[in-house]
């Protein structure tokens, strides 16, 4: 693997008395395809956005490439260019169509011709096989195709890490096989991707590690194979048992 990308230290979050991450300790490098897995409610969802810096982590910091994020808003601005996100709820502009959903940050955030914006989304939505529909609204489409369109348009800002919160969670069972075949093909271009999921076969055949969180802690961090064959903490065994178990 390369250089360390983000970097997390201390990391916790607290709503009103509630602590929901406890101390967080990461490292991401370069090429890393990073699958998070546990059960609902054990932090796996605020750690992506506090990454994001869409929630503001209550104590501890984040560094990318060495240099702290800081809670100013043009830094953070410069940083998600860097980082972006795919939402579990697609988050599209209902009002635009594809294309323009597509164009929109390319143009506003880095400033791309109207030409440089529409070669990069036409590429792009090709890329995850949404090219024919670039002038459907958002309406029109399925779920997958919603969401297909949604990685396309984060592909578009160039990122050097990608974040995907539950990208199949909102999908009927026919779709997810769509959505999770362009994230496979992604884990191949060399693209530095985290995953929250709960597609247990996903992240063992194409993570590189997996973490399994637990009550707003790092339970487990391993390897796919050693993790899902022979996890080492009691509460990691106890979340597998059935997957195992299958």
């Amino acid at each position: 693997m390369g250089a360390t990308v983000i970097s997390i230290k201390d990391l916790s979050k607290s709503f009103g008395k509630h602590e929901v991450l406890r101390k967080i300790d990461m490292e991401v490098k370069e090429g890393e395809i990073i699958c998070i897995v546990g059960s609902s409610g054990s932090g796996k969802s605020t750690l992506l956005r506090c990454i994001n810096k869409l929630e503001k982590q209550t104590s501890g910091n984040i560094f990318f490439r060495g240099k702290e994020v800081r809670d100013v808003q043009r830094e953070v601005n410069e940083y998600r260019a860097k980082v972006g996100m795919v939402f579990q709820s697609f988050n599209l502009f209902n009002n635009m169509t594809v294309l323009q959903n597509c164009m929109l940050c390319t143009r506003k955030v880095l400033h791309l011709s109207k030409e440089e914006a529409f070669d990069r989304a036409i590429a792009h939505l090709k890329e995850v096989g949404m090219a024919p529909f670039i002038n459907a609204k958002p309406d029109q489409l399925s779920g997958g195709q919603k969401q297909r369109v949604a990685i396309a348009r984060a592909l578009c800002m160039n990122p050097e890490v990608l974040l995907f919160d539950e990208p199949t969670s909102a999908l009927d069972p026919e779709m997810v096989g769509e959505v999770l075949n362009v994230m496979k093909d992604l884990a191949t271009t060399g693209l530095t991707m985290i995953i929250v999921t709960h597609e247990m076969a996903f992240a063992r055949d194409v993570s590189t590690r997996t973490i399994f969180m637990d009550r707003g802690y790092v339970a487990e961090d391993a390897p796919p194979s050693e993790l899902f064959s022979n996890p080492k903490n009691p509460r990691t065994r106890e979340f597998l048992s059935r997957y195992l178990a299958g």
